[in-house]
């Protein structure tokens, strides 16, 4: 049993003020998907970090399952998978590294020749927008986005916009707990239970994670909001997009306004990553429509010795 625990990592809670310790390990060379953004790790499931070999080591339980996400750093990368390797057999789970990138998914096949056996899911791949694209609308791609915007903007002339802060944060928490109340009263048995717990962690907490967000609203009241963070210096990840189903085009609307806002705020942004479709086929409908620039695909690996289960 001792040396069990002598093998496990010394992993602690992530907490809000984290995000310091985490944004120094982010910049390390590689583009990550939506779920090494330090808002999602906040919000969403339990997630734990140390720091070790260079590098910061995350383990992540989330859906009654224990994942181990890419390390992130500049340091040793076969000494962190090694302490990986060994925490999950001292815990007696599998050793399930998720997050991997192409680049990624190549340096572990390099490093533990034959060792492991991978799974990619494209439900699971990110879509990545040119902010310009998103902002602009421009060319025959977008003709029917841009005609479905001008409607809104002309049914509701009084539209505005303003940044997420604490005068408006409670008007912007009624809205989307009516939203959800209609979602879960439609589907009790969805996500979305889960998901509006993530909201309000996400809402209690924004400035301490970095989070940015923008309300619009009609006639003075809050119409849609949405909410992002960095994931590098070129690339914000929406987190969360939330419209009235009464106000039509309100999700273009607020798309295409949080798109200039923050290309307006950071001249350097290049790129918004909306996530996943989760192998939805309407959700998939819905983000191709807006052309990704490209796509961040993912896989995970598991080893060989450990089984492999979806």
């Amino acid at each position: 049993m001792n040396d069990s625990n002598n093998k496990m990592l010394k992993f602690k809670r992530i907490s809000s003020s984290d995000r310091e310790l985490y944004q120094r390990y982010m910049p390390d060379g590689t583009e990550r998907g939506c779920e090494f953004s330090f808002g999602n790790l906040y919000m969403w499931g339990r997630q734990n970090i140390v720091e070790a070999y260079g590098h910061l080591i995350l383990f992540s339980q989330f859906d009654r399952k224990s994942v181990y996400p890419y390390p992130m750093g500049k340091g040793d990368k076969k000494q962190a998978i090694d302490a990986i390797i060994l925490d999950a057999e001292a815990r007696g789970i599998s050793c399930r590294i998720t997050g991997l990138s192409a680049e990624a998914r190549e340096n572990i096949e390099r490093l533990y020749p034959g060792k492991f056996r991978y799974h990619c899911d494209e439900g699971a791949f990110d879509y990545v927008y040119d902010i310009n694209d998103l902002a602009d609308l421009k060319g025959k791609k977008y003709h029917s986005k841009r005609n479905h915007l001008n409607r809104f903007y002309e049914a509701y002339p009084d539209w505005k916009t303003e940044p997420l802060s604490e005068s408006n944060a409670d008007a912007v928490s009624d809205m989307v707990n009516k939203w959800y109340e209609e979602k879960i009263a439609d589907n009790p048995n969805s996500d979305f239970h889960m998901e509006k717990v993530a909201l309000e962690k996400a809402l209690s907490k924004y400035e301490q994670i970095g989070l940015e967000g923008l309300v619009l609203y009609v006639n003075d009241e809050v119409a849609a909001f949405t909410m992002g963070s960095f994931l590098s210096e070129e690339m914000i990840d929406i987190h969360f997009e939330k419209a009235r189903s009464d106000v039509q085009g309100a999700y273009a609307a607020i798309n295409c306004e949080f798109a200039k806002f923050l290309r307006c705020k950071y001249p350097n942004l290049k790129y918004l990553n909306r996530e996943e479709d989760m192998g939805l086929e309407g959700l998939r409908k819905a983000k191709r429509s807006y052309k990704p620039h490209h796509m961040i695909a993912k896989c995970w690996a598991c080893l060989l010795e450990d089984g492999y289960e979806y």
